[in-house]
């Protein structure tokens, strides 16, 4: 097949850009795409490469694995082995008879700058072989009175400005949600001289306790967990614990919120207390990007922290024959992990294609693999999304911002209209029927949806609200074009300064 590729890896982050660097040292002709306009994906995400500066990198954690990742990349891309496609998405996945996977592309809509322009890739089409997919993963999402005001942002959302714009996003912020995340970002805001009034943490710390085994499966985040601890008593961050906010205050953008201690369940046990913001950076986890995965068919299963994951055995093969999926959208498990799922998945792809990957690596690898499972679930166990979060909900709080579906819209289409589960809510009450397509609102939505019927959420309830037809919004042009023949996306532009 003409301008075929032996494997497609979709996502530059840390499992992308690894699988897709071991995979052409492996020898197998690869194509990387990706929507950014420079390698990193969200855990690397950083300022113009061209425009750089020393302390760009300050905040970043496992910057030498990622510039020697980059660097090899660089190196194979002017070899010819790897064919990169930044500022590219992918919007639809087929599979033909002769079981060769075929990519549809188009140019994103945004692009990080770089020397490297993309060139408009409408009605265009990359043909491979096999796949790895690495699209990672976004902020997970839990509306609350007051979420949807001006100054109320995803924690990721706040870390994104500033690593990739050196932007701050407030001047007084609280940091709020579960997680370990929450860290980083309070003080990533501190260094930018924001002033963080607190970080608030649903969930207490000794969790770790009650699994020894995966506390010591991933022994540098205890090296990472007392530099954080030490970076926020420099910059004196108040770090409450059992604690939520029940509310955020203003009129016509963030003033303030509303905290509370809470129980283990996240009831509210303790008077209120307010404290002035003007943001709120909230977190509660990572949501899987499951688009392209579900629209190849995969087996998929719900994860320790909750969310629908692709079901993976132990060398990144998916149920769907020659489909590897590596990083969080296989559970959420961070960056050294993603890194050794991607190169795992593309040295077993490698072998299956007949080329050489030394056995020793792969198991070494397998081994790397399950101790970071062990400690992600260990991490997930320890910061759970409250159980009673429902409960925290007015009738008039927004749950689907796009189609402006309230609590109160869900809850009326179950008791009045029978609605049991996610999908038959969806279908009478509109929630993740916008543009977002259910992202923001879907796993909420879900969460729901088992807390009306009293019963916990299941994979079923997760897939209706992550299953998409078409990937990202594309030109209605690009659609019509698929009944016409296609022509293979080449990559453009000169190499960055980077380049080895």
């Amino acid at each position: 097949m003409p301008n075929a590729h032996d494997v497609a890896v979709v996502g530059a982050g840390p499992a992308g850009l690894a699988a897709a660097v071991e995979a052409a040292e492996a020898g197998l002709g690869v194509a990387l795409i990706d929507t950014a306009g420079q390698p990193g994906g969200q855990y690397w995400r950083h300022y113009d490469e061209n425009h750089a500066r020393p302390d760009d990198r300050v905040g970043h954690r496992g910057w030498p694995v990622f510039t020697a990742l980059r660097d090899r990349m660089y190196a194979l891309r002017a070899a010819g082995r790897i064919r990169y496609l930044p500022g590219h998405q992918v919007w639809l996945i087929t599979r033909g008879g002769s079981g060769a996977f075929t990519l549809r592309v188009t140019a994103a809509t945004s692009t990080a700058a770089t020397t490297e322009r993309p060139r408009d890739a409408a009605g265009r089409a990359l043909v491979a072989r096999a796949l790895i997919l690495c699209p990672g993963g976004y902020d997970r999402q839990l509306p609350l009175p007051g979420w949807d005001l001006p100054g109320v942002m995803t924690a990721g959302g706040v870390q994104a400005l500033l690593k990739g714009h050196r932007t701050p996003a407030g001047r007084r912020a609280v940091v709020a949600g579960t997680g370990p995340f929450l860290l980083p970002v309070a003080t990533g805001l501190a260094r930018a001289g924001v002033r963080v009034a607190a970080v608030v943490e649903a969930n207490g710390t000794l969790g770790w306790l009650r699994d020894p085994v995966g506390l010591v499966s991933a022994p540098g985040k205890g090296v990472e967990a007392l530099q954080y601890t030490a970076l926020m008593a420099r910059h004196r961050i108040p770090y409450r614990t059992r604690t939520l906010i029940r509310e955020i205050l203003g009129t016509d953008r963030v003033e303030a919120v509303r905290i509370a201690k809470v129980d283990r369940d996240g009831r509210p046990i303790g008077p209120d207390e307010e404290i002035l913001a003007d943001l709120v950076a909230l977190g509660w986890g990572f949501t899987p990007s499951l688009e392209l995965p579900l629209m190849l068919g995969v087996e998929t299963a719900k994860d320790v922290d909750g969310s629908l994951v692709v079901a993976v055995d132990d060398l990144q093969r998916s149920s769907v024959d020659g489909l590897y999926v590596a990083g969080e959208a296989t559970g959420v498990g961070g960056a050294a992990l993603a890194v050794y799922e991607g190169r795992l998945g593309a040295l077993a792809l490698a072998a299956a294609l007949g080329r050489p990957a030394d056995p020793t690596v792969m198991r070494r690898l397998r081994s790397a693999v399950r101790r970071g499972r062990r400690f992600a679930a260990a991490m997930h166990r320890t910061y759970p999304v409250p159980r009673t979060w429902p409960e925290w909900l007015s009738e008039t709080t927004p749950v689907c911002r796009c189609e402006e579906v309230s609590y109160g819209d869900l809850r009326r289409a179950h008791d009045d209209l029978g609605a049991e589960d996610a999908r038959t809510l969806k279908m009478l009450a509109r929630p993740g029927m916008g543009w977002c397509q259910g992202r923001v609102c879907g796993f909420a939505t879900a969460g729901i949806a088992a807390c009306l019927s009293r019963r916990e959420s299941t994979a079923e309830d997760l897939r209706p609200l992550a299953t998409r037809s078409l990937a990202v919004p594309v030109p209605l042009g690009e659609l019509a074009a698929l009944t016409e023949d296609t022509t293979p996306v080449e990559a453009t532009g000169e190499r960055g300064r980077d380049d080895g």
